[in-house]
């Protein structure tokens, strides 16, 4: 039995050398949804991911997988703990030129987000009630709560050292369930990501933007003061 399960390790292995993602073990409740589809399905070890892919864990659900790495014939291994959402194209690094490039779309559309939200404070618009809610939120064709599972994933990302799909995850999240950008702890992964990108004019900025958050505490405050001095000298 230890030898067959030896085996099946190092055949999931080999396979994602060559350019798959492959699920190598997983309990409780884990499903993938392909592609731009809206239906998940239930995934079982041995099953082959593609980049467009998208994987969701439940409470008590986790997921291995294995990704191929940088490194020619060389793999690694990503733990999903329990309700995560994360799309397999971002588990991958990205070049300096590619992280510009999709930090300054990301800004473009958070922009025209804000401006489309605006526009739609109506007398007629629906409003979605709570204390944690949002009217921005309608804008969304997903459940706000999809949103924390996201987020959730770019914690995921962020420990397994995918700094810069972390940052842009992260940031999507924020634009698309506003209420989800508040949060001290989710807004210092994103700057810590971007500084861990190297990008220290962009942390440099978000820090600077956590500052100002409601409700921060003075310990808060004086870690983002550190940090931002931190990166200026």
């Amino acid at each position: 039995m230890k030898t067959a399960l030896v085996a099946a390790v190092l055949f999931l292995a080999v396979r994602a050398t060559a350019g798959e993602i492959v699920v190598q073990k997983m309990q409780g409740a884990v499903s993938v949804r392909h592609g731009v589809t809206e239906t998940w399905t239930k995934v079982a070890p041995g099953d082959v991911l593609r980049p467009d892919d998208t994987m969701k864990t439940g409470k008590k659900g986790s997921a291995v997988i294995v990704v191929p790495s940088s490194t020619a014939g060389a793999s690694r291994t990503v733990v999903l703990p329990g309700e995560v959402i994360v799309d397999m194209s971002d588990i991958r690094d990205l070049t300096q030129e590619e992280l510009m490039l999709k930090l300054t779309m990301e800004k473009v559309r958070a922009s025209s987000y804000q401006w489309k939200s605006d526009d739609l404070r109506i007398p007629s618009a629906a409003v979605v009630h709570g204390a944690d809610k949002s009217s921005n939120l309608n804008l969304s064709e997903s459940d706000p709560a999809t949103g924390v599972l996201e987020l959730n994933g770019a914690h995921v990302l962020f420990e397994n050292g995918f700094f810069a799909t972390c940052a842009l995850k992260a940031m999507e999240v924020f634009r698309l369930y506003p209420p989800l950008g508040k949060e001290f702890r989710d807004r210092m992964m994103v700057a810590e990501a971007l500084e861990k990108a190297n990008l220290r004019g962009e942390a440099v900025n978000e820090y600077g933007a956590i500052a100002t958050l409601d409700g921060i505490t003075s310990e808060q405050q004086a870690l983002v003061h550190t940090r931002i001095e931190g990166l200026r000298k």
